[in-house]
């Protein structure tokens, strides 16, 4: 499993694989309320054999678009409605009366 853009450090070759991968999300939102979300990978390089620790990507989630690294938006549609929730006063206290 290679990816685009990451190449050795020791050698420059671009033949690498992503050995392992784990994600970090940082605990502050930015300014535009979004959490970015850091892929991080162990990378190995096919050609020397060097292992290093890399950033795969970075995505920044939140409001109603996700952010890719390259600052390619995504838009999501949300179109629900909230649920609405009708309290009468008369039923509730009636029925504490009955009750109690």
């Amino acid at each position: 499993m290679s990816k685009r853009g990451l190449s050795c450090p020791k050698c420059g070759s671009t033949d690498i694989t992503i050995e392992k991968t784990w994600q970090l999300v940082s605990p502050i939102p930015d300014s535009a309320g979004r959490i970015t979300i850091t892929v991080m990978g162990v990378v190995r390089c096919n050609s020397c054999g060097y292992r290093w620790r890399a950033t795969i990507s970075k995505l920044k989630v939140g409001g109603s678009s996700v952010e890719l690294e390259g600052g390619k938006k995504i838009e999501q549609e949300e179109t629900r409605k909230p649920k609405e929730i009708v309290l009468d006063l008369d039923e509730i206290l009636s029925g504490e009366e009955e009750n109690g």
